[in-house]
């Protein structure tokens, strides 16, 4: 097996340039002839783990062992071609990376191809690779795959091994990966997750009003029709507005809890190397720094109020339908004031899923102008094997 990539074009500046990180597959298994990248946040064996800031790569020593998931695809006879980009410390949700560039958005030029697992998916729809692996802590792998028109997995929590994975924050981080047809991201899940449970599809979809209300009208507007296809696959279905007391609330009280385990999990080594960020992160990091025990205690009561609402909601085979994203990819280069509202507005869409550990799946269904946008169907904790088989479903369709 070797581990020094060979030379490969990479017109989408999706790889990174200082790694040669690279494995080959076994010889037969369910994934042979596919290929597959890893954001930089996975360990190889014998190569640093960047993790998207040149600081953190040159205080750190080479991985011992390779993560979980990489080396269970590759013991299932996928070959990794390499690392992909990754926002700073995954601290990022649109893909643009001061040190190393931004990704093309193969789907959208011009526009951003969606963070923190934003090189694995330019990889994967600029078609440099069959799959890509990223991680998703507070939506990095479902607001990529929106942008990019790609089928992506935002799993159950503690479903997949985090073994080998640049943490952020424990309670939220999880590895997805993505692909451009269901057909090769059900192969790839046959692997990941070791599938024991019913991939039966859902009974009920429930359609998240106040979820809807959010998205641009355009947005709306397109994935109606979709809507309506995936209404006509399910016994009944009802809508619903999933928050009592406003999904901003919902998305504040991830905020607060996400960002005091990123300061924590960071905290000894920005102290130590004082390292180089964007402002972007340092003021992520700034804010979070500053999060107080009270917040702290007043968001865990609004998760226990948002995990009791959901158990609710999420019973006898309901799935939730909602957009991936309140819009398509946005331009590279925004103003970071207008960034900061739009990163407000989509975390009231991805906060759910992190909030109670369910998986929630993007299915690349339709376009905005030309520009892709996602509709997401979120489950109960452990129903990934029902999203993955509704999702071929729909997509045969």
């Amino acid at each position: 097996m070797s581990n020094s990539t060979p030379s490969m074009k990479d017109p989408f500046n999706a790889f990174c340039r200082d790694s040669t990180a690279y494995l080959e597959g076994s010889a037969d298994g369910p994934l042979s002839g596919l290929t597959f990248a890893a954001k930089d946040v996975f360990d190889i064996a014998g190569h640093v783990t960047g993790g998207g800031n040149p600081d953190w790569k040159a205080t750190q020593t080479a991985a011992r062992r390779t993560a979980w998931a990489v080396q269970a695809l590759v013991d299932a006879g996928a070959t990794m071609v390499g690392k992909t980009i990754t926002d700073e410390i995954t601290r990022g949700i649109f893909g643009e990376n001061v040190h190393y560039g931004t990704p093309t958005n193969p789907r959208a030029p011009g526009r951003v191809p969606g963070g923190s697992s934003s090189g694995s998916a330019s990889a994967v729809a600029g078609e440099l690779v069959d799959f890509a692996l990223g991680s998703d802590t507070g939506g990095s792998v479902r607001v990529p795959a929106s942008y990019c028109g790609l089928y992506g997995l935002r799993p159950t929590h503690g479903r997949i091994p985090l073994d080998g994975v640049l943490p952020q924050a424990a309670s939220y981080d999880t590895v997805g990966w993505f692909a451009r047809d269901p057909e090769t991201f059900a192969r790839v899940g046959g692997v990941l997750l070791s599938p024991q449970n019913s991939a039966e599809i859902p009974r009920h979809l429930l359609i998240a009003l106040d979820a809807f209300e959010l998205a641009d009208p355009h947005v709306k507007e397109v994935l109606q029709p979709q809507i309506e296809k995936i209404i006509s696959l399910v016994e009944t279905h009802s809508e619903e507005q999933l928050s009592p007391t406003g999904l901003a609330e919902w998305a504040g009280q991830q905020q607060v809890l996400q960002g005091r385990e990123a300061w924590e999990s960071m905290r000894d080594w920005i102290d130590r190397v004082n390292p180089r960020f964007s402002f972007e992160v340092s003021d992520r990091y700034a804010q979070a720094r500053a999060i107080s025990d009270e917040k702290v205690a007043a968001a865990r009561e609004i998760k226990t109020q948002v995990l009791v609402r959901m158990d609710q909601l999420l019973t006898g085979g309901t799935v939730i339908c909602l957009p991936s994203t309140v819009g398509p990819a946005p331009p590279t280069g925004q103003r970071l004031s207008d960034r900061n509202a739009l990163r407000r507005r989509n975390s009231q869409l991805t906060c759910i899923a992190g909030t109670i550990g369910g998986p929630q799946i993007n299915l690349p269904l339709a376009e905005v102008d030309g520009l892709p946008v996602g509709l997401s169907l979120l489950g109960a904790r452990e129903s990934d094997e029902m999203l993955i088989t509704f999702a071929r479903k729909i997509g045969a369709r």
